[in-house]
């Protein structure tokens, strides 16, 4: 087993980015209800609940109470229903203004007792299936005893009140700090019991993931893999495949194309020096993996990105 926590948080920070888009500033009062479709694949929802209460219902679900403060992350993007009041049936329809970046939608005819900040966020650079497998179905966090947490949550709503010339990118890059510091909380403080922090944290297989992990442009066997672990190829194979669903070397390609995608997309390198660091022969055998794996060739995924 790795001997702290942390050191499998170290050498999952670089796979925490995160990309954020606020989509909804809510000032609601009385009787309200707001109806949330689910996300695409990869995107997780998120209310930031800057004054009052409210309740999230997902179907077959237990109701989930947010107060001022609390921070409600849905990893997997599932459909909800986010209300308050009375929980009577004559809701308050809400006025919608838009403005460049963000929609603000606000009770008609009520005193405003809740304010939520609401978006969703795309889990970046190695594989989302990964990431995703990782964090449970939903996530509440407090921003008590989070003073910086707190403070970029102010610096939004500021921002968000100003209107002013650059808010959007300001409050994009400030709730991508936020949610990464909240993911790092969450997993220093309730690791969870499968995907890839379970990997680096299990005795069977942290070595060999941080082993691969650490140097994915080598070409790593299964013998020295289970030689690493101290197990036998059998134990390996099996250990990673209970924790993440896939064997050894399914997880070392899904690590080299989450990394060479990240790579792509944040940065200016020539796909050949990305395709030998990530343990590809050529830019061809490269570019035909991130095609099977993403639907999407490197240049059109770098101009995407840009």
């Amino acid at each position: 087993m790795m001997p702290e926590t942390v050191d499998a948080l170290t050498l999952l920070a670089p796979m925490l980015r995160v990309r954020p888009e606020l989509l909804d500033f809510c000032r609601f009062g009385g009787d309200w209800r707001s109806v949330h479709e689910p996300e695409d694949a990869g995107w997780a929802a998120f209310h930031i609940v800057t004054k009052g209460s409210c309740s999230i219902e997902r179907t077959g679900q237990p109701t989930v109470s947010l107060h001022a403060g609390d921070v409600l992350l849905l990893p997997h993007g599932d459909e909800h229903v986010v209300y308050g009041g009375t929980g009577k049936q004559d809701f308050h329809a809400a006025t919608v203004t838009y403005r460049d970046y963000i929609r603000v939608r606000q009770s008609e005819g009520a005193v405003v007792h809740t304010e939520l900040i609401c978006g969703r966020l795309h889990l970046e650079s190695t594989s989302e299936n990964l990431q995703l497998k990782m964090l449970p179905r939903v996530i509440v966090l407090q921003l008590n005893g989070l003073p910086n947490c707190r403070q970029l949550v102010s610096m939004i709503r500021a921002e968000i009140d100003g209107d002013r010339a650059g808010a959007a990118v300001i409050t994009r890059d400030l709730a991508s700090g936020l949610f990464v510091m909240l993911l790092r909380q969450y997993l220093e403080t309730a690791p969870p019991p499968e995907g890839l922090l379970a990997l680096l944290g299990q005795r069977e297989t942290g070595r060999a993931a941080a082993a691969m992990l650490g140097d994915p442009g080598r070409a790593w066997a299964l013998d020295e893999l289970a030689a690493i672990a101290a197990v036998s190829r059998a134990t390996l194979v099996r250990a990673f495949k209970r924790i993440s669903g896939m064997p050894p070397q399914a997880f070392l390609t899904e690590v080299r194309l989450g990394i060479a995608r990240d790579r792509i997309t944040q940065t200016s390198e020539g796909l050949g020096q990305i395709a030998a660091d990530v343990g590809y022969q050529s830019e061809a055998a490269l570019s035909r993996a991130l095609l099977r794996r993403f639907a999407i060739r490197p240049g059109a995924m770098r101009q995407k990105a840009q």
